[in-house]
């Protein structure tokens, strides 16, 4: 009964605030209060990145925190320090049920397992979201959050895709939507080395007893959606990204940041249609792979790629694409994260915050001096969020929920497929199915959640 009285709640006040959202238009949002202050609701308040993003959204002019949420006691104390006048709670189901009018917008900065039941919780109830990537960690969470988006066109989101903002990663979506390299023949991304290891945001892959969860951090409310399982070691706070059933490991975790300049520069690239994760990895009832190499296939329709396919491959855990292989011969790159691009006319080599490299017959370039390039001013990707929350027309306002769902998706694809190793899993998005795979549609899709903290369908 207390679930049905929660979601009753939360339909009125959705029904209620989409009713004055389309009246006054996202431009007049800001205007029919008082003031032009946007107040913000910070969902995970310090965590891997929560403090960051709450810290640089009060810092805007027009911005203020109200209110804090978090499972953990001793983070919701040392962030009220910051913002004694705000509202808290642990619970973000009481945040919208109980100070629905005293906040505008949501920062979403919990682990990846619980961002689309709140995601889509704020997005009911007419709030601005500022949502940290992965933007959802189940494959039919696309869907759920797509079609939530959809239902609130006049609501401002964005991802936690800050990068966006180096001058380097503009560059190279310009000269990708130029043309001047010539078609695309295929995408190489290396993801890095940190998930083997383990360590500071990655769990070392081994199983330990179960443990009583931190002094003052509530366990029942953290696993949110997720069915329960004891709490154990390497699990909560920083380390779940490595767990099955919190995370989406490190191919999941940078996806977005390595991906997000493709989608901005070849729109007719839009959901994959085929992936095959390979890995020799541990036991994955648990733990997400390492040492993933995955292709994922894309169809396209476009005088722009070479081929009616192009190729994705993705490289986990240190491992890279052959340099002889690419034609771009011997040498380091740039960063052991790098997004490498193709093409008939030369090769695009990008660092997650630049440098930028243009190889052409084995010779580099600096990408930066590509002819015709704009001076790229600098700017503050969560400001831009704020400023078109408050109806301000801004340029820098990258990576909307829809591009964000883009760039996941092929991560989740390829960190899921491995737990069928070596198998080509044809994927149809809008079916939410592997057409030739009856049991990874059933084990890898979806999860079952426990009903009261299940995503909002709308």
């Amino acid at each position: 009964m207390q679930h049905q009285d929660i979601t009753r709640r939360r339909f009125i006040q959705s029904t209620t605030a989409a009713a004055g959202l389309a009246a006054v238009g996202p431009a007049s949002f800001g205007r029919r209060r008082r003031d032009t202050t946007l107040r913000v609701l910070s969902i995970g308040v310090i965590g891997t990145i929560g403090g960051a993003d709450r810290d640089q959204i009060n810092r805007h002019p027009e911005a203020e925190i109200v209110g804090l949420c978090d499972v953990d006691s001793n983070a919701l104390a040392k962030a009220a320090e910051a913002h004694p006048g705000a509202f808290t709670c642990a619970d973000y189901r009481e945040a919208f049920d109980k100070y629905a009018d005293k906040f505008d917008a949501v920062i979403v900065a919990t682990p990846d397992h619980s961002h689309a039941s709140i995601m889509t919780a704020a997005l009911a109830a007419g709030k601005h979201v500022y949502g940290q990537k992965p933007l959802v960690q189940q494959l039919e969470e696309l869907e759920i959050l797509e079609r939530a988006i959809r239902a609130r066109p006049d609501l401002v989101t964005q991802v936690g895709a800050q990068r966006i903002a180096h001058a380097a990663r503009r560059a190279a979506v310009d000269i990708l939507k130029s043309g001047g390299l010539g078609k695309v023949i295929e995408v190489h991304i290396a993801f890095g080395g940190g998930a083997l290891a383990g360590g500071h945001y990655f769990a070392d892959g081994v199983l330990r007893d179960p443990i009583d969860p931190p002094s003052g951090f509530d366990y029942d409310l953290w696993l949110c959606g997720a069915q329960y399982e004891p709490c154990r070691p390497q699990m909560v706070q920083r380390q779940w990204r490595s767990w099955w059933n919190y995370g989406g490991g490190q191919i999941a975790d940078w996806v977005v940041h390595l991906t997000d300049v493709l989608f901005y520069a070849f729109p007719e690239l839009e959901h994959p249609v085929r992936v095959c994760s390979r890995t020799p990895s541990r036991d994955l009832r648990h733990f997400h792979a390492d040492r993933v190499i995955s292709t994922l296939t894309y169809a396209v329709d476009s005088e722009r790629f070479a081929n009616t396919t192009c190729n994705f491959y993705f490289y986990d855990t240190n491992l890279k694409p052959d340099r002889g292989h690419l034609g771009i011969g011997e040498g380091d790159w740039p960063s052991g994260i790098v997004t490498v691009v193709v093409c008939e006319g030369g090769t695009l080599v990008l660092a997650p915050e630049g440098p930028l490299e243009i190889w052409r017959e084995k010779q580099k370039t600096d990408g930066m001096a590509w002819p015709g390039l704009p001076e790229y001013e600098r700017f503050n990707h969560w400001h831009a969020w704020v400023d078109k929350a408050l109806g301000k027309d801004t340029p820098h306002r990258w990576c909307p929920f829809e591009i964000g769902l883009r760039c996941t998706e092929p991560g989740l694809l390829a960190v899921k497929a491995a737990k069928y190793p070596g198998q080509v899993l044809e994927w149809d998005r809008r079916g939410l199915a592997f057409v030739n795979h009856s049991e990874a549609t059933r084990t890898i899709v979806r999860r079952e959640y426990r009903p009261e903290f299940a995503p909002i369908r709308m």
